[in-house]
């Protein structure tokens, strides 16, 4: 027999051997004390040991983890997870431990877990697991897609700062739509090099103006560049969008059409709306709550909402069709969230008499204006 093997039979006979005399004496404390001298062992040549005999420490270390108590398999997890050629099934076993102290160093650093083990241990295990798997250096797609689905806002956070995760199309939408309503995680998504362009523009309309400068101060200076480039394009859109001139004259003729044959309504106003027909818009509520288009017109490209609320209530809109009318209104601007809550929060505030009441003023001050001009 040649003589590496030689040594490598006595090197085994000589780990079991101290095993079965650990299990047999049924003390907690040697078989504490054969866990750490095998691991010792192990560390101390890790790097010149092949796949065959790192199998040795594995069966020898699998078999005696069975009856550690967590403290022992919490320092053994700390010390093989930088280990790049660890004993994998030990690696697999201490991942899979249901108390997180023994399962996070393995499952955030070691490179012995497989995107399979990732998968699997993120379908089965609590969201400590899946903040633990989080941190990893390097995360693929469908990892993050799976942490992304059954994950808390803690493994979510901690997935949009870190820089080795990647995501897919879905992955990266699902982060900017929970963006919408989190600003801390919208700082962290604006200041991702890896977010799609298109993702970014969406990100940067729904943000609060505090968001895009916080973004702008603390962005490093590649990512910084593209932000202001993206604002700047939507502000011009915006800009362009409503100061464009509009022509509501075939609009008018059509409202007026539709109120002879008795078909003026809240559901036509929302089937405009839900067209994006923005004219058709101006015209139907005008007519809705009797006042000129020229009152309607510049709160419908206001980029402030709280002007356009009086005439839609006014005129008696339910809170879905002023949605509809709030998002739909320009091409190129949508409303966040968070500002279609505190719309939606003052819309059922104002009462139909005082907004009625807030449009005969306007109605009087407009005309008073038109006179003295």
């Amino acid at each position: 027999m040649p003589q590496n093997a030689t040594r490598r039979m006595r090197a085994r006979n000589s780990v079991f051997a101290e095993l079965e005399s650990a299990i047999k004496s049924g003390s907690q404390e040697k078989r504490i004390e054969s866990l750490r001298r095998i691991t010792d062992l192990f560390l101390r040549d890790a790097d010149r040991f092949n796949e065959e005999q790192i199998s040795v420490f594995d069966d020898v270390l699998c078999h005696l983890i069975k009856r550690i108590e967590a403290k022992a398999l919490m320092e053994l997890s700390t010390r093989l997870a930088p280990v790049d050629n660890a004993p994998i099934e030990v690696v697999r076993t201490l991942a899979r431990n249901d108390n997180i102290v023994v399962a996070a160093p393995v499952l955030t650093h070691s490179v012995r877990l497989t995107t399979n083990d990732l998968i699997e241990i993120s379908q089965m295990k609590g969201q400590a697991h899946l903040l633990a798997i989080s941190g990893r250096a390097d995360l693929e797609e469908v990892v993050t897609d799976q942490l992304l689905s059954r994950g808390d806002c803690e493994v979510v956070h901690r997935l949009a700062k870190n820089p080795g995760a990647r995501f897919s199309g879905t992955g990266f939408t699902t982060l900017v739509k929970g963006a919408e309503t989190d600003e801390s995680l919208a700082k962290k998504l604006g200041l991702r090099l890896d977010l799609p362009l298109r993702l970014l523009r969406e990100l940067l309309l729904r943000a609060t103006e505090a968001v895009r400068s916080w973004l702008l101060s603390h962005a490093p200076i590649e990512a910084k560049d593209e932000i202001q480039r993206v604002l700047a394009t939507i502000s011009n859109e915006v800009s362009r969008e409503a100061a464009a001139p509009r022509d509501f004259t075939i609009a008018r003729q059509l409202v007026l059409a539709m109120q002879k044959q008795g078909e003026l309504s809240e559901m036509a106003l929302l089937d405009f709306a839900n067209a994006r027909k923005y004219e058709e818009m101006v015209a139907m509520l005008s007519a809705l709550c009797s006042v000129s288009i020229d009152l309607i017109a510049p709160l419908m490209r206001s980029d402030r909402n709280d002007g356009l609320l009086v005439p839609c209530k006014a005129a008696g809109v339910k809170w879905p069709t002023v949605s509809a009318i709030l998002q739909n209104r320009f091409a190129h601007h949508t409303v966040p969230d968070h500002e279609l809550a505190q719309a939606k929060a003052n819309y059922l505030t104002l009462s139909q008499e005082n907004a009625i009441r807030t449009l005969r003023f306007w109605q009087v001050r407009t005309a008073v204006t038109n006179e003295a001009r």
